[in-house]
Parts: structure tokens; C-alpha cells; sequence
């Protein structure tokens, strides 16, 4: 909606990774230098990690890009809990090698056998595995195994490892990955976008989609947008989304910080929401150590129950479908306050004919008061969605 309304060829602030967006903060251009020296060594591993919407993918999204698809070829593992085992087959899918049953032996012949082919035919081969901090240290160990392919005395294999804060911490201390740390060759850790970057990067991705000007910003909302997402590239993706979008829903010309806070206090509310939600549902998995988190989820893959069957099924429903849930869920919630709203009214009129004011009537008339407004934001929100699933549901007629 805010894109027609804005005059925009397409959604500026997506969250998906687009290296035709890619924007080269200070961080990203030491890190694509790193990830430069890195490819022309030929060998080992790079790493490159940052927090969780830092710029990860679309900076190796940017790097494919600038690749010579003729002379490397690239494989890609976006990694759960794997063992060792598991990695071998995941890599040598990666390169579309398709092993039969589950003979390691089988998957590490077929790898070295393609290294070597593509080698004689003159192409370098690169496999980028994402989630590294899910990886076993038996994974990372295998990785490490096939670096140690070589044809005569040229490495054929090189590997690009992106991952988390935690990562770069268990590679630095961890005692059992000393031989891999060993064969680092560069590394970078992506830090956020310092103040004075967040306005070029939000008038890049403008600029990308036709802006002509309108919206205009008012000037303080640069200082006040860093604060709110920490300089964080996919933060400040979604916070710019629903400033536009509470822009064109309100018709407005010129977006300044009143809208913005009204923004970030409706996206702090949601946030403390699905805190609620997940505070009501624990993941004991998640106090383990990481070797029992990772040993637990495998035990579960292995024992497929209906329970992560229904996971499947989740995961497998549509964009729509997940939209059509929470616009119900929003109004479950809604319905829920003002049936509670109602019967504290009932309350406190049966207080008053029978003569018997309570002490705390003016405290009392302030919180259903407060609740009313908090009942505004969440129809407010669940007009948000409504607008976003119907644009999705207009995108899919179109396609």
C-alpha cells in the first residue's frame, strides 16, 4: 500500500536479503576487503560474523555477484543442528551430488572426485555454510577435513563461514577447534551502522525504489531511528516499514519523530507481546549447553513425533495463511480486554446505585481509560495487518 501511495517501483525496506539493495557501511566495505584477501589466497576458511539482521547475507548475496560464475563454482549450507555425518551429506548435496542412502565413505569420495574435476577444468570451488554456531564441533571438524583436499599442492577447496557473536566466541576459545582455527585466513565481525550512516543507508534503499522526494523526513529522525534499532540494518528495515506505512495510511507529506515514537512504542508493545506468548510456551532446549541443545534436537529429528510433524506442517503454511492467524489472534486479544473493560464498568455502576462508592474509583476510571487507549493501538495494529495481508494477497492475484 505505502509504496502506491509514495509513488515508490517497489518496497524499499524489505527484510529478505537483496544484494541490489546492498549498501557499503564502513563494517561491510572492511568486511568485503577481509572476504577479497580472503578468496584470492585460495584456501582455508574466511569468517565473517555479526549480530542477527547485521548484514550477513546480503553482503554475501553482493559477493556472488561480483564472482566469475565461470571460473568458481559456489555451494551453500544454511545449517541446523548437524553431526558430522551430516555435514559431509549437506556439503556434497551443496554441489548437487546426489549420494545414495547414507555411506559416508560414498559422500567423501564423491566430493574429492568433483574437487578434482573441477580443478583440471580451471574453476576454484567455494562452499559458504550460514548458521555456523549451529554446527557440532564434529561438523566444523568435517569442514575442516575438506580443506585438506588437494591436487598436487594446490588446495581445492575453500570455505566462507557465517555466523553469530557466539561463534566467533567458541572459535576463539574452544581447544577442540585448534587445527581449524589454525587455517583462518581472514575474519571480520560486522558491528552496526554508526549514527551519520543511518540516513545515507535509508536514502540509498530510496533512492533504489524512485524516490522523488516525498516523503520528506524531518531531521531529528535520523539520531532518534539509530537509537531505537542500534544501527542494525534489518531494525531499521522494520521500523522504516511501519513509519511508511502509518505515513500512508494518515496521508502524510512529511514524516517527523512524533510518528516515529508512535511507531516504536506500538512495535514495543508487540515485542513485549510475543515475549508474553513465549514466556507461556518455554523451550527448555534453550537453558541447555549448546553440545545438549545440539544433541537433543538431533535425538528429536531422529524420532519424528507428531508434535514436530505439526512443526512441519507450520512451517510449511503459507505467508497468507500465517497473516489471515495473527489478524485473528489480534482480535481474539482485542475481544478478550473489552469483555474484562465491560464487566469492571458493570462493577462500578452497581457500586453506584446501591450507595457504595469505592475508595478507589478515580485510580479505577484511570486504568479503563489507559486500557481504552491501549485498545486503540491494537486496533491500529490490527488495521496494519489487515492493509499488509491484503497487498500480499493482491501481489499473489498479480503474479
Amino acid at each position: 500500500m505505502y509504496e502506491e501511495f509514495y509513488g515508490f517501483s517497489e518496497r524499499p525496506f524489505q527484510l529478505t536479503p537483496d544484494p541490489a539493495f546492498y549498501f557499503e557501511s564502513l563494517t561491510h566495505k572492511k568486511a568485503l576487503s577481509y572476504l577479497g584477501y580472503g578468496l584470492n589466497q585460495g584456501e582455508g576458511f574466511v569468517v565473517i560474523t555479526g549480530e542477527v539482521g547485521s548484514g550477513k547475507s546480503t553482503l554475501v548475496a553482493h559477493l556472488k555477484q561480483k564472482l566469475d560464475a565461470e571460473r568458481m563454482t559456489v555451494g551453500e549450507v544454511v545449517t541446523s543442528a548437524l553431526d558430522d555425518d551430516e555435514m559431509i551429506h549437506v556439503a556434497a548435496r551443496s554441489f548437487g551430488l546426489d549420494i545414495a542412502g547414507g555411506d559416508k565413505a560414498a559422500a567423501l569420495a564423491a566430493i574429492e572426485l568433483f574437487l578434482h574435476e573441477e580443478a583440471r577444468n580451471g574453476r576454484r570451488v567455494l562452499l559458504i555454510v550460514d548458521e555456523a554456531q549451529n554446527l557440532s564441533i564434529g561438523a566444523l571438524e568435517e569442514l575442516r577435513m575438506l580443506s585438506n583436499f588437494q591436487l598436487g599442492s594446490h588446495p581445492l577447496l575453500q570455505t566462507l563461514l557465517l555466523g553469530q557473536p557466539e561463534f566467533k566466541q567458541l572459535l576463539a576459545q574452544s581447544d577442540e577447534l585448534e587445527q581449524l582455527r589454525q587455517r583462518v585466513i581472514a575474519s571480520h565481525h560486522l558491528e552496526p551502522m554508526q549514527p551519520g550512516e543511518i540516513e545515507p543507508y535509508v536514502m540509498h534503499r530510496l533512492q533504489h525504489v524512485d524516490w522523488t522526494g516525498s516523503p520528506e523526513f524531518d531531521g531529528s529522525i535520523w539520531v532518534r531511528l539509530h537509537k531505537t534499532t542500534g544501527g542494525i540494518p534489518r531494525k531499521v528495515n522494520q521500523v522504516m516499514t511501519r513509519l511508511l506505512l502509518l505515513g500512508a495510511v494518515e496521508e502524510k507529506s512529511v514524516l517527523d519523530t512524533d510518528m516515529l515514537d508512535a511507531v516504536v512504542e506500538e512495535m514495543t508493545g508487540d515485542a513485549a507481546a510475543a515475549a508474553e506468548d513465549a514466556a507461556a510456551k518455554p523451550r527448555p532446549d534453550r537453558d541447555l549447553p549448546a553440545a545438549d541443545a545440539i544433541a537433543k534436537v538431533k535425538d528429536e529429528a531422529r524420532r519424528p513425533t507428531a508434535e514436530a510433524q505439526g512443526d512441519v506442517e507450520t512451517r510449511n503454511k503459507g505467508l497468507l495463511d500465517h497473516q489471515i492467524e495473527a489478524i485473528e489472534a489480534a482480535f481474539a486479544h482485542r475481544d478478550k480486554h473489552m469483555m474484562a473493560l465491560r464487566r469492571e464498568v458493570e462493577k462500578l455502576g452497581q457500586s453506584k446505585s446501591s450507595g457504595e462508592v469505592p475508595d478507589d474509583l478515580g485510580q479505577r476510571l484511570v486504568a479503563i481509560e489507559a486500557r481504552l487507549d491501549e485498545q486503540e493501538r491494537s486496533l491500529r495494529h490490527v488495521l496494519t495487518m489487515m492493509i499488509d495481508y491484503f497487498e500480499t494477497q493482491g501481489s499473489r492475484a498479480a503474479a
